[in-house]
């Protein structure tokens, strides 16, 4: 034990060389460990057991000092590796970098733009902090061959992140412009991973790169607005609809803002204690839109404001989108699987023209693939994870249920808030014109397709091993049944017999369903990204059952489903 703590106590000693800033916070750590505090021990273990893991999410770890946390030496060994990817597999190489409004996130750039440059490649730098679907309109419009984002994108004040994505020269022509996949992401980790166990930090260049100004935001938002008034060409309806909005705290207002004026709305009435950009989410226990309470204030403000049609939220930095409204005086967000299906809808007429695809991932619910169907428009299912939809050949249109949206992948090929927030908000002020509103409109929709409703369950687990383990407690103790019906069927999606692990390789993930009059699904799966599981619910009838009936038998599943992961 002694030998254990002198040398997780030496690893602190000769970080705090590499990271003095955060030197007071290892001093204090080690000399409570030394009077004997264990939690102080464990605090040094946690930061120094191994590395921060690099995949196909990039990199994502609570603030301060560690290999296992995010921090100014993580993120340099990163740019380091990213820099020696790139440069190994194309001349000089072009780097676009933005960052949003977190803590350190600026810092993480800066340092960023001088190691790639240092490193020999030609870099472009947010000049503000920008939302994450400008960045990766930055890098689509320029070519750019890696675009970084520095944001924790929902997760807790305490930490931060790093997204990649690359460009046609470093990803195949399907995943261009995208975030990372494998098998690119474990290339690009084993030359992060030749930093991490260098005994010094990588050059850095002290100018060089060039900044790119506010000027990015016009063009994405022109490129929007020329599409919106492509897919709807009439704007006259759009300047009565009432929007209040609200970016949680991020970096979303100031775009999305810009976005509406230029589109023909009015001006959204916005939720003023959250409008500015705050890393510490002052008014919010988690900035997540999903997460109960994220939406408190937005309601009021809406309840302030009679008038009001819709409520717009985004994450903080801007590429999911949360949708209100009003059903019988209270205000209720819709699920990220009801708007998926308004927004497919919408653009089906579009899609069909162009001769464009859908897509969702397979935990979203069934029916944009009946919707596609009917209008003849080809439909594709993918594993979870945008950088998986934004792979579908010839998309024109892709979602995932945690209200993620992708309604234009010719400008951004990644989910897209702001763009997306717009197409529903345009669809609603033209319904609102004709007497009606997104209300009428799903329910028009599941008469036609059948009543469904959707749901998710995050459980919050010790570890990610944890979660690993419950589900494959259920994946070899499977259910009898799902809210009484049967017989249940089980798919195991990291067999090779699954048509998607044949295509996209095995997913740590297990379904099991009943087929009927009333279909029901149960999916589950680790997070890949925090220790959580998360579960996927879904009840689909056929047309002519009434929705009560469906209602009663999501509930008896989501009950059951809290039993199975234990949630209380």
């Amino acid at each position: 034990m002694q030998s254990e703590l002198e040398d997780v106590m030496a690893l602190a000693r000769e970080w705090m060389e590499l990271d003095p800033a955060n030197a007071g916070v290892l001093e204090a750590e080690i000399a409570a460990a030394e009077r004997g505090d264990d939690t102080a021990h464990a605090a040094l273990t946690a930061r120094f057991a191994g590395y921060l893991t690099f995949g196909t999410a990039g990199l994502r770890a609570p603030l301060g000092p560690g290999t296992t946390r995010m921090n100014r030496v993580v993120v340099q060994r990163a740019a380091a590796g990213i820099a020696d990817f790139a440069t190994a597999h194309v001349p000089d190489p072009a780097v676009i970098i933005g960052y949003d409004a977190r803590h350190g996130s600026k810092d993480f750039a800066l340092d960023s733009a001088a190691v790639f440059t240092a490193a020999g490649c030609r870099v472009q730098l947010m000049a503000m902090p920008t939302p994450t679907p400008v960045v990766a309109f930055a890098l689509q419009r320029s070519q750019a061959d890696v675009g970084i984002m520095v944001t924790a994108s929902h997760n807790p004040p305490t930490d931060n992140g790093y997204k990649v994505y690359l460009g046609a020269r470093l990803a195949d022509a399907a995943g261009a412009y995208a975030q990372i996949t494998a098998p690119l992401d474990q290339q690009i980790a084993t030359h992060i991973q030749r930093w991490n166990v260098a005994p010094d930090l990588p050059d850095r260049a002290d100018t060089g790169w060039e900044m790119i100004t506010e000027a990015v935001i016009d063009e994405y938002v022109k490129a929007v607005a020329a599409f919106l008034n492509d897919l709807s060409p009439t704007e006259t309806h759009r300047r009565h609809l009432s929007v209040v909005y609200t970016p949680l705290h991020g970096v979303g207002a100031a775009t999305f803002c810009e976005l509406m004026e230029a589109t023909g709305f009015s001006a959204p009435t916005v939720v003023t204690d959250q409008v500015q950009p705050d890393p510490t989410f002052p008014t919010v226990d988690f900035p997540n839109p999903e997460e109960p309470g994220a939406l408190d204030l937005a309601v009021a403000t809406a309840q302030t404001h009679p008038d009001t049609d819709l409520v717009i939220a985004h994450d903080p930095d801007a590429d999911r989108l949360a949708i209100m409204v009003p059903i019988d005086g209270q205000w209720q967000r819709l699920t990220g699987d009801q708007i998926g299906l308004i927004i497919g809808a919408r653009l089906m007429p579009y899609l069909s023209a162009h001769d464009l695809t859908t897509a969702n991932s397979v935990v979203s619910a069934p029916q944009l693939a009946q919707l596609a169907q009917h209008h003849d428009v080809e439909h594709a299912i993918t594993p979870t994870g945008f950088k998986w939809i934004c792979r579908v050949p010839n998309l024109g249109y892709g979602y995932e249920e945690a209200l993620g949206y992708a309604v234009a992948p010719q400008i951004v090929n990644d989910k897209d808030g702001l763009s997306a927030a717009v197409v529903v908000a345009d669809l609603a002020a033209e319904l609102k014109a004709k007497g009606s509103s997104l209300v009428d409109y799903l329910s028009e929709l599941t008469e036609n397709i059948g009543p469904a409703l959707s749901k998710q369950i995050s459980v919050m687990v010790p570890s990610p091993s944890v979660g690993t383990l419950l589900v494959e407690d259920l994946r070899t103790n499977p259910p009898e049944t799902l809210a009484g019906y049967g017989p249940v069927t089980t798919i195991d999606y990291q067999q090779d017999d699954v048509l998607l692990a044949q295509r996209y390789g095995p997913q740590h993930m297990v379904e099991f369903a009943t087929t009927g009059d009333i279909s029901t699904r149960l999916m589950i799966r680790p997070s890949g990204t925090e220790p959580k599981v998360k579960c996927y619910i879904s009840v689909l009838a056929e047309p002519g059952i009434p929705l009560a009936t469906v209602e009663a038998v999501m509930h008896q599943l989501h009950t059951e489903a809290a039993t199975l992961v234990e949630v209380t």
